[in-house]
This record gives C-alpha cells, structure tokens and sequence, in this order.
C-alpha cells in the first residue's frame, strides 16, 4: 500500500453494524460499503456474517467480522477493542440486533424469555454504545438505533417484551442526543414498520407469500439507514419512521 493509500484509508469512515449477518443489518452493511465506509459485522452467526463480509470485499470494499452476542458486555468490549487496533476509529453505529419469541402474550410468555429478550433489544445496544462512545466523540459520531414500528405507536401483536424493550430505545436516542451534543454525536430512533426478513419466523402466525409482498425489504430499510450515516454533521435525524403502505 502506498503512502498516498493508507491516507486514503486512515480518512475512511468506519460503521460497526450489530445484527449483521442477515436482514437489515447486512443491507445496511452492504449500502454502507458502497457509500466508502468500511463496514465492521457483528452478530452470533460467525457464517453468515463473513458470507456478507466476503460480498463486499468481492465488490471491493473492507469489511471485517468480529462475532459476539450483544447481551455479553466482555465480548462487547473485547470487539470494540479489536476494531479500534485494526481500523482506529468508530465514525458510526448500527445497532440492528434483535430478539423476539413466539410466546409474547402475558397469558403464555416465560420471564426467562422476557429477560433474554430485554438483554438483546435493550441492553445489548446500550452496551455497545457505551463501548463505541468514546470513539464515537473524537468522530462527531452517528448512531442509528433500529427500533420497531411498535415502538412509536402501539401494536398489540408485537409482544410484552418486545414492545417494552423496543419502546426504550427511543428513550437512549433522546438522553444521547441532549447529552452528547457537544460532542457532535448524533442518534436516530429509526421505527421500520413490517419488513421481510427471516426475523418473521418468531412471530406466532409465520407471514404467508401474499402478506410477505407488500411489506418493506430489508434493502428499503438499508438505503434508509444510509441516509442517517451520510447526513452532514450539522444535522442531526432524531426520529424516522418508515413502513408499507400496507402497514396497519
């Protein structure tokens, strides 16, 4: 690599993605590359993350994959460690990990499913932003939350745990917002209503061909994330809600 190169590269801007290995998380990773960034992936699924790693460095971007379950802080850190040694900066973050479970109803749901899922939908993007925040300063860093549709307006189908984790992400958006200003950090609590992913699956009626056509892709909301990233540091998107025409 040539010196003007590694200029080149010590200049391009770094997005940690959660939830990267599928749906939204790895359209975001796949829009974010073409748009210059270079992508870190993180995610439970060491297989499919290095899947997408290896499309965006077929297409000629940098990606590279630091597998952790966002409910395990250590493992947290040990990633945010790991990608500021290799790349030396965190410019932005995607938070796209997410959990649900089939039996949400306070009628048939389990607490030990109540907990796992506040530990990833909540606190697992707590403590990656915890982690990634004094990079993110030195940056004038931008974080996109994704949240859920059921987190700015109320559905009933979406779960106890679900709509009670989701609905606190707005809550991080705002405190990092009022609190991180000065610091030129900005957050977005992004509100994607029904979108075809394989997260379906957790709900208790799995969406038939017909319902699946009509919602949102995962690329719609991956092209809507990069428009939080590439906004200019003066502007700040502090809330985005996104769905199908479809949506109910």
């Amino acid at each position: 690599m040539t010196s003007t190169e590694t200029a080149d590269a010590a200049d391009t801007r770094v997005v940690w993605i959660t939830g990267a290995g599928s749906g939204m998380g790895a359209a975001s990773a796949r829009h974010a590359s073409a748009a210059g960034w270079r992508v870190a992936l993180s995610g439970r699924d060491a297989a499919a993350m290095e899947s997408v790693a290896d499309g965006i460095r077929g297409d000629g971007g940098a990606a590279t994959v630091l597998p952790l379950d966002v409910a395990d802080r250590e493992a947290v850190t040990a990633a945010r460690d790991d990608l500021v040694r290799t790349w030396g900066r965190i410019d932005g973050l995607v938070l796209a990990a997410g959990l649900n479970t089939p039996d949400r109803r306070w009628d048939d749901q389990r607490m030990a499913d109540f907990d796992a899922v506040v530990a990833t939908n909540l606190t697992g993007t707590a403590s990656v932003i915890d982690a990634a925040l004094p990079s993110l300063r030195r940056r004038s860093g931008v974080v996109v939350i994704v949240s859920s549709y059921a987190a700015w307006t109320f559905n009933p189908v979406a779960g106890v745990a679900y709509t009670a984790s989701k609905a606190a992400l707005g809550g991080l958006a705002r405190t990092l917002n009022a609190q991180e200003a000065a610091n030129g950090v900005r957050a977005c609590h992004l509100c994607p209503g029904d979108v075809a992913t394989g997260f379906l699956r957790h709900r208790p009626v799995v969406p038939d061909r017909e319902a699946l056509a009509v919602m949102l892709t995962a690329d719609d909301i991956g092209r809507t994330i990069q428009f939080v990233l590439d906004a200019p540091a003066h502007m700040r998107v502090d809330e985005l809600v996104v769905s199908p025409v479809s949506q109910v």
